[in-house]
């Protein structure tokens, strides 16, 4: 049922306008006879036309419809008005109404008005519907784009898909304890695991050598922040820039010693800082092949130290605000090694 809102404040103007509306099918007139009662109503239950009268005491037809119009910039609304005087019709034009019915109320033009207005409301949720649609399947896409991007990473790299998950919700907790918003976190959580994507263009002699790397192989595996972003960044999608950039800067250092850029400070985008933690923390923290796990004392004791050289000291400082929920999800998501090990 569409439902039909009529605010006039004369009772029989709102007897006659609700017999009138309710010829139509599938409509359901709602009335009352306090403005500021039906804007009350309006503002919670998402009508699907206004009718209101021009002159009433206390909130006029325009005044409502102009607070109606901030919460619903799209639905029609119908001024019922003796006044024939252009000025007051421009305003109340500008102010959101969408067309007039004068007075005395001829029934037949009225249910032809309401019914256009009607159906161009009901065209206009059944686009707004298609285009949520269509941007939830790009969404999806994007999100398929970026778990091949990132299982691609991951059969190169010796680190594991569960550390990508660790650092990604690591980074999400920071973020959250930093007053970034729901939505922003949200991207932080989807563009964090391709941070280390550019290690598809490391050589394999360098990117799975157990030992310690040589200056030169050191200044080869560099070059994966630049190619990460060259990859992503190629790509005009929103999440994915965000994602080029995170690749970009998750090794710059707060102190301007990092790579590949060598910036310093608020210079690194923030959600570059937010990564630097959260990566360096799992990373020492998760056994590899080429060397144990450090223990969480000692990982968190050179975060700690690094808070204002190599990290962010507000990131740092957010990350240990939520020390709690960094153990749960270090529980949540394990490496198979430490599922077998009941760690």
């Amino acid at each position: 049922m569409m439902k039909v809102v009529i605010v006039d404040d004369v009772q029989l103007n709102v007897s006659l306008l609700k017999a009138l509306v309710s010829k139509l099918p599938d409509v359901e007139p709602v009335c009352f006879t306090e403005p500021q009662q039906a804007l009350e109503w309006c503002l919670a239950n998402d009508p699907d036309l206004l009718i209101v009268d021009f002159m009433m005491p206390g909130l006029s037809g325009t005044e409502l419809t102009q607070r109606f119009r901030q919460r619903y910039p799209d639905t029609p609304v119908l001024m019922v008005t003796a006044n024939h005087e252009l000025e007051l019709r421009y305003d109340a034009l500008n102010k959101g109404v969408t067309d007039f019915l004068n007075k005395p109320i001829n029934s037949t033009e009225l249910l032809a008005r309401a019914k256009n207005m009607l159906a161009l409301n009901r065209s206009h949720k059944h686009l707004a519907d298609e285009v949520r649609k269509a941007t939830a399947q790009i969404v999806a896409q994007e999100r398929e784009t970026i778990f091949c991007l990132a299982k691609a990473a991951e059969y190169r790299d010796p680190e594991t898909g569960a550390h990508i998950l660790r650092m990604a919700h690591y980074s999400r907790l920071i973020a959250s304890r930093l007053g970034v918003s729901e939505e922003q976190q949200d991207i932080l959580l989807q563009a964090a695991p391709m941070h280390d994507i550019g290690k598809v263009g490391t050589p394999d002699m360098i990117l799975l050598k157990p030992g310690r790397l040589t200056p030169p192989e050191f200044e080869v595996m560099k070059q994966h922040a630049t190619i990460g972003y060259e990859i992503l960044n190629a790509n005009s999608s929103p999440l994915l820039k965000v994602a080029a950039e995170i690749a970009y800067t998750h090794h710059e250092k707060f102190d301007g010693s990092g790579y590949p850029r060598g910036l310093r400070g608020d210079a690194i985008p923030l959600f570059g800082r937010i990564v630097a933690v959260a990566d360096v923390f799992d990373a020492l923290t998760s056994e590899r092949p080429y060397k144990k796990a450090w223990s969480l004392p000692d990982a968190s004791k050179l975060l700690r130290d690094g808070a204002g050289n190599h990290f962010d000291p507000a990131c740092v400082q957010a990350f240990f605000a939520a020390w709690d929920e960094v153990l749960k999800i270090r529980q949540i998501y394990q490496d198979e090694a430490d599922e077998q090990r009941g760690l």
